[in-house]
């Protein structure tokens, strides 16, 4: 009995639109992600911060397959003297949960950032803190968020 070989992470394109939706829609919490947004706006704009160096997006795929992403966006600071990563989104398919991807995804992170020059890579989240302890990030501050009303 074969098992399926280990995700392996690569840089995200625009063939991984319709999976990186997929994966978003279980993700997301407390938005409802548009599709047709997605594909005319914050898709294509994501890939174009990453290919700009000013974000990070990543995608796992096992045997030509999406299985996961992670999304980080470089953001210049003074208090740190120099950039921070943020990273924003990490999903993983559910039945993938707990094997491995997630930590893959998250390292290849921290090392993109450290190729960079990052200062830090921060995470905005309560619901995952043990996975990150567990990867060696610390608690330091909750966020806080207004949500700008919505556009006419």
């Amino acid at each position: 009995m074969s098992s399926a070989p280990e995700p392996r992470v690569r840089l995200a394109t625009a063939q991984d639109a319709d999976a990186v939706f997929r994966l978003l829609t279980g993700f997301a919490t407390t938005y409802r992600p548009d599709p047709d947004r997605f594909t005319a706006v914050t898709f294509p704009e994501v890939l174009r911060a990453a290919a700009e160096g000013r974000a990070e997006f990543l995608v796992a795929d096992q045997q030509s397959r999406v299985v996961g992403y992670a999304y980080a966006a470089r953001i210049p600071t003074l208090f740190a003297g120099g950039t921070v990563l943020e990273l924003l989104e990490l999903a993983v398919d559910a039945p993938l949960r707990g094997h491995g991807t997630g930590s893959r995804l998250v390292r290849e992170v921290q090392h993109r950032a450290r190729q960079a020059g990052d200062a830090e890579v921060t995470v905005p989240t309560r619901r995952a803190a043990d996975f990150y302890r567990r990867l060696d990030f610390t608690e330091t501050a909750t966020y806080l968020k207004w949500p700008s009303p919505p556009r006419p």
